[in-house]
C-alpha cells in the first residue's frame, strides 16, 4: 500500500469533521496535532469545526473568522488531516508501504515516516504559516495543459507551481499578475479554474517570507525516514542526507511540486494499493490516470467524498474503503 497525502487545494469547510465524531483514532491523531500548536491549534480546531455546529461533548464550537482558505488554517489542518488519516490507517493493522504528498502533504507524509515527532512537525509548520501569511496576496491556477506549452503565460511572478499530470499544471503568483494570465488563457480557449488559495504557493513571490525558517528546522531532530518517502520535490524517495538538511524542508514552500514524476516514480517501482489518505480525490484523480493503474496493475482507493458533504456521507465513504480494501485482502476490522 501506498498513501497519497493531498495539499493546498483540498481543503473544504467541515471536512472530515464526521470522522472526528466517529473514529477515536483519527480524532486522537487531530488532536495531537493541534494540541502541539497551542492556543492557534485549538483556534484552528474551533474554526474547522464550526461547519459541524458543535464539537464532541455537545460543546458549542467558536470560530474566530478567518477562511478556510487562509494559509493559516488551509495549511495547518490539511497537515493534521493527512497525519490523521495516515494514523487511522495503521490503526488498522497496516503499515504503508511507501508515502508520497503533495506540497505540505509531504510534511505530513514526514512525520508518519517519522522524519520528525508530531511535536516538532506541529511547531514548524505553525512557523511556515506565520510567516507565509505576510506574504502578498497571490495564488494558484489550475491549466489543462503541459509545462511547456504554458511558456508564453508566465512572467510578471507567474511561474509554473506544480505539475500534477503530463495535461495538469499548476501556475502560482501574485494575484493581479495571475488574474491577468488566467484571462489570457480564457482568450487563447485554454481551460483555466482556481485552485483555492489565497497566497502564492511555489512561486519566487513567497521567498522572502519563507527565509528564516532554517533556523528551527535546524533545532529540531529529523531522521532518516522508516518508510519510503517519494518527495513531490525531488520525484525520488528522500535520502538521509536531504531528511538532515534544513535547507531542504524550508525550502518547499517555494519549490515547484512535481507531484507526476513522483507518482511516476512510486507507480514504476511495482505494483500498489494507492490510497488517497486526506480530504477530497484531487490525488487519487490523477493516480487514475496512471498508465500503471489504467492497466489494472495498480488500484487506487479514496478515504474520502469528492468534496463538501455532510458527516454521513464521510463515515460512508470511509467504510466503502474500508470494504475495497478488504476485497484486496487487507484485514481491515469490521
Amino acid at each position: 500500500m501506498a498513501l497519497l497525502l493531498p495539499g493546498q487545494g483540498s481543503q473544504h469547510p467541515g471536512m472530515a469533521a464526521g470522522l472526528y465524531a466517529a473514529e477515536p483514532a483519527f480524532a486522537d491523531a487531530v488532536d495531537e496535532v493541534l494540541d502541539a500548536m497551542g492556543g492557534e491549534g485549538g483556534r484552528i480546531r474551533d474554526d474547522w469545526l464550526t461547519g459541524t455546529g458543535t464539537a464532541p461533548g455537545g460543546r458549542r464550537a467558536l470560530g474566530h473568522g478567518l477562511p478556510m482558505d487562509h494559509v493559516l488554517r488551509s495549511q495547518p489542518l490539511l497537515f493534521a488531516l493527512d497525519f490523521a488519516f495516515g494514523r487511522l490507517v495503521e490503526s488498522w493493522g497496516i503499515r504503508p508501504a511507501a508515502l508520497l504528498g503533495h506540497s505540505i502533504g509531504e510534511l505530513a507524509a514526514a512525520s508518519l515516516a517519522e522524519v520528525f515527532t508530531v511535536r516538532d512537525a506541529a511547531r514548524v509548520v505553525l512557523d511556515r504559516v506565520v510567516r507565509l501569511a505576510q506574504a502578498p496576496p497571490g495564488g494558484l491556477l489550475a491549466v489543462a495543459a503541459a509545462p511547456d506549452r504554458l511558456e508564453p503565460y508566465l512572467g510578471d511572478g507567474v511561474v509554473v507551481g506544480a505539475v500534477n499530470a503530463p495535461q495538469q499544471t499548476v501556475l502560482a503568483g501574485p494575484e493581479n499578475a495571475l488574474r491577468a494570465v488566467g484571462q489570457r488563457l480564457c482568450a487563447d480557449g485554454l481551460a483555466a479554474r482556481r485552485v483555492p488559495a489565497l497566497s502564492p504557493f511555489h512561486s519566487p513571490v513567497i521567498a522572502p517570507y519563507a527565509q528564516g525558517a532554517e533556523r528551527l528546522l535546524a533545532s529540531v531532530a529529523r531522521r532518516e525516514p522508516k518508510v519510503p518517502v517519494y518527495s513531490c520535490y525531488t520525484a525520488a524517495p528522500l535520502t538521509a542526507a536531504q531528511c538532515a538538511n534544513p535547507a531542504f524542508w524550508a525550502a518547499q514552500p517555494v519549490d515547484t511540486v512535481r507531484f507526476w514524476p513522483a507518482l511516476d516514480a512510486l507507480l514504476t517501482s511495482g505494483d500498489h494499493v494507492v490510497v488517497e489518505a486526506g480530504p477530497g480525490r484531487g490525488l487519487s484523480s490523477v493516480a487514475r490516470r496512471h498508465p500503471a493503474v489504467r492497466r489494472g496493475r495498480s488500484r487506487v482507493i479514496a478515504l474520502a467524498p469528492k468534496g463538501q458533504g455532510v458527516p454521513e456521507d464521510e463515515r460512508a465513504c470511509l467504510e466503502a474503503a474500508r470494504e475495497e480494501l478488504r476485497d484486496e485482502g487487507y484485514p481491515v476490522p469490521l
